[in-house]
């Protein structure tokens, strides 16, 4: 049986759950504001690739359902919208 279709994005968001634990470990230990700062960075692109995933995850199967229905044009809104979605 395949996983669920979010459990990657929150297995994405566990991952950075656990950066940002260290994250404070680092900030309680004093460590350099430079090396905290890169560490952030890299939190907040993992949440962004997470919330990207969940969104084209929505458009890919709950709007494409709906707008299979539309026929041709349909499609071809979805694919435009898929497309411009990209830069999210």
């Amino acid at each position: 049986m395949p996983d669920h279709p979010h459990s990657a994005i929150a297995r994405r968001l566990k991952r950075a759950n656990g950066h940002l634990e260290t994250i404070i470990e680092m900030i309680e230990q004093d460590r350099p504001c430079a090396q905290i700062a890169q560490q952030l960075q890299a939190v907040e692109s993992a949440i962004e690739s997470a919330k990207k995933a969940l969104i084209h995850d929505h458009i890919s199967h709950g709007l494409e359902r709906s707008l299979k229905a539309s026929g041709s044009k349909g499609q071809a809104a979805l694919r435009d919208f898929k497309l411009i979605a990209k830069y999210l």
